[in-house]
């Protein structure tokens, strides 16, 4: 799971590990927020109501869900479920106590805390966006400030650095490639029958 502050770049990294890793599957998170232009429905996120979320929240069809900012977060339990059950990785995005929440849920899962190089570019970034009021921005600076004590709990610390590679990825995606890889081959993975074969070979 990649989790950190609004603004870190989560979105950008997680883009471009899915262009490397095509197999790699990406779990949509449910939101209240209202769209920007270029969100995707089904993409960056399902959009519902908060009367629509309420009502799968108290039938537990989220793994976990938080309110951040003003606005309901929740990962669909369904999805997650049967993905991994048939096998697939699978990279979350969830904010910093709904990955908490779910490491809860799946101890087995990677937390991934994601931070810009330098604090201040945060402000930079969420302003960049121009979807948010000042006062929009100055509660997620708020949230994020508080969110980097969580650091401790998570798995991994990748920094987000603003230059980029010749291909025009952040050298972070390598970070994250590099954590998928080395994930891929803790012994919690193999099964009995793989150390016999190891034994008797």
């Amino acid at each position: 799971m990649v989790s950190g502050p609004s603004g870190a770049g989560k979105d950008t990294l997680v883009e471009g590990l899915l262009r490397r890793r095509p197999a790699l599957k990406y779990s949509v998170s449910a939101t209240t927020r209202t769209r920007r232009p270029d969100d995707v429905e089904g993409v960056d996120y399902f959009f519902v109501s908060r009367d629509e979320f309420e009502r799968r929240a108290q039938h537990d069809e989220f793994l976990e869900w938080r309110q951040y900012n003003g606005n309901l977060y929740g990962t669909p339990r369904a999805f997650v479920e049967r993905t991994l059950n048939d096998g697939y990785d699978l990279i979350m995005k969830p904010e910093v106590n709904g990955a908490l929440a779910v490491k809860r849920t799946f101890p087995q899962a990677t937390l991934i805390f994601i931070v810009p190089d330098r604090l201040s570019h945060l402000e930079s970034r969420l302003a960049g966006r121009r979807t948010e009021s000042t006062e929009e921005i100055a509660g997620r600076l708020s949230i994020a400030r508080e969110e980097m004590k969580s650091i401790p709990n998570f798995d991994y610390l990748v920094i987000n650095a603003e230059r980029t590679l010749d291909g025009g990825e952040l050298p972070a995606v390598d970070d994250l490639e590099a954590i998928l890889k080395a994930e891929r081959f803790r012994i919690h993975h193999f099964d009995e029958g793989t150390f016999k074969k190891l034994e008797q070979s």
